[in-house]
């Protein structure tokens, strides 16, 4: 495991610098830091870095197997994030859904598409020992 003092870090390419930072900084990431070139984000504690790369992006995004996101705990903060990103306006590529209906690893997921159709996954385990 890592000592909670560390952070994951993870880099996405972005077609444009001020809409990511609006999706991320309405989602409730706080920038960190911007260049020229990036932003770096503090989201929900870790590192994501958006860097300006518009012939990266996908122009039709699949569900898998490429996004990130967080695992929640608390059904609560799962409920909580969800609420927030309908208020925000935040676009879905897949709204609420249960995954594994009926078995021990079900989970409550949705996910969002940011401005460049890199997909984000929120997702809630009722069994925690399944989170991994």
């Amino acid at each position: 495991m890592r000592p909670p003092e560390n952070t994951f870090h993870l880099a996405i390419p972005t077609h444009d610098l001020d809409a990511a930072r609006a999706f991320y900084t309405a989602l409730g990431c706080r920038v960190a830091r911007r260049y020229a070139d990036r932003i770096t984000l503090d989201f929900f504690g870790d590192q994501v870095v958006c860097h300006l790369d518009p012939e990266a992006c996908e122009s039709d995004p699949k569900m898998y197997p490429r996004h990130f996101g967080i695992t929640f705990r608390a059904a609560a903060d799962y409920d909580a994030l969800l609420a927030h990103a309908r208020a925000a306006g935040l676009p879905f590529f897949a709204e609420p859904f249960t995954r594994f209906r009926g078995r021990r690893e079900a989970h409550s997921s949705f996910m969002l598409r940011d401005p460049s159709n890199n997909l984000l996954e929120f997702k809630h385990y009722p069994d925690p020992e399944m989170m991994y």
